[in-house]
């Protein structure tokens, strides 16, 4: 299941053409929920957002899709991706779901909805200059930005010449006590690494197995797993490529390394819940979203985007540059559970 190609061949493989990526998990949850999507008395319509997005960024996304759309209140609920599918699944289980939207990390965890019958179909939604890879499956949800999940490291300590440009090197013994990564559990990216790693042909459970015996420190999430980089307590680490360039434009003490054997990446999709009685302002969410305006602001947030003609953020590459790791699918949602079992199993 391993490959070397780039964005660009991949766009043309089927296989990936629903393949996502997140991710984006806070380090703390925070709410600001109201009830369903509903329409005031003075014709105000409430979307209730529930997204792994970190609070700065949906905060200036919303902010500036309130200025086109002053018809539309946007409220946030914040988790990482583990959190927010257990708050769902507790309010199916109390009768329905109380978010219009799921803005999260993991094509796998919207394949999961959609089979339960719990998104509508995006009919009203522009995704004509979307990437491929970034295209749903069945026109139920859609990707918003190209998030790869790479190698990081402190450049205090290490420089480009002797840092880890592979998964392979992770397991050398030099980095015994040195490595921090996010929890599977709670980060849907972590979640959807491990799946595509354990049923790669060139790293497979061998290859995890072998990262464990590093003992690699076991962060809540993406966000305190670069802060741990940066700060130098754990020098080398796996995480979201826009986090460390998030940190480096701070001025922080850290780079990016793209592995040799490609990086796993999630499109942090987004949908609309069947439940929501505000279909039209949920779709026109996501159009802005899509759109080069919303596309143009994730580039300014350090995001990879997932239409081509606003580029990428700094000297970040391009997206036919990035080698990224092929998966299918169909058995990265079969397998995840097993997967996340066996990393946190092996990787303790």
């Amino acid at each position: 299941m391993r490959s070397k190609k780039t964005l660009t061949t991949m766009f043309a493989a089927s296989s990936v053409a629903a393949l996502l990526v997140g991710c984006s998990e806070p380090s703390e949850d925070s709410a600001a929920t109201g009830s369903e999507g509903s329409t005031a008395a003075n014709g105000e319509v409430t979307l209730t957002v529930y997204t792994s997005e970190p609070e700065e960024k949906v905060d200036e996304i919303n902010q500036a899709f309130e200025e086109a759309n002053p018809d539309v209140k946007v409220e946030v609920y914040r988790a990482g991706t583990g959190d927010l599918t257990a708050r769902l699944e507790a309010e199916k289980t109390a009768g329905s779901i109380e978010a219009d939207i799921f803005w999260a990390a993991d094509a796998p965890t919207f394949e999961t909805y959609k089979e339960a019958g719990d998104l509508a179909e995006l009919t009203d939604v522009d995704t004509s200059q979307v990437i491929d890879a970034a295209q749903g499956a069945d026109n139920m949800y859609v990707g918003t930005r190209i998030i790869p999940t790479v190698i990081a490291y402190n450049t205090d300590v290490y420089d480009q010449d002797n840092a880890p440009a592979s998964w392979q090197a992770l397991t050398d013994p030099e980095y015994q006590g040195k490595l921090v990564m996010p929890d599977p559990s709670v980060s849907g990216a972590a979640a959807y690494n491990a799946t595509v790693w354990k049923g790669d042909d060139q790293l497979g459970e061998e290859w995890i197995t072998k990262l464990g015996e590093n003992q690699p420190m076991i962060a809540k999430s993406n966000g305190p797993t670069s802060q741990e980089i940066a700060g130098g307590g754990h020098p080398v680490g796996i995480v979201v490529d826009y986090l460390v360039r998030d940190l480096a434009d701070a001025g922080s003490p850290i780079n990016t390394a793209y592995p040799e054997e490609g990086a796993p990446f999630i499109t942090e999709p987004i949908a609309v819940f069947k439940d929501s009685d505000v279909k039209d302002a949920a779709q026109r969410y996501i159009n802005f979203i899509l759109s080069e305006e919303g596309q143009k602001i994730a580039v300014e947030q350090n995001y990879l985007p997932v239409i081509e003609s606003v580029g990428t953020p700094g000297d970040a590459p391009s997206l036919q540059e990035i080698p990224l790791m092929e998966a299918d699918l169909a058995a990265l949602t079969e397998d995840r559970e097993e997967a996340v079992a066996f990393f946190q199993n092996a990787v303790k």
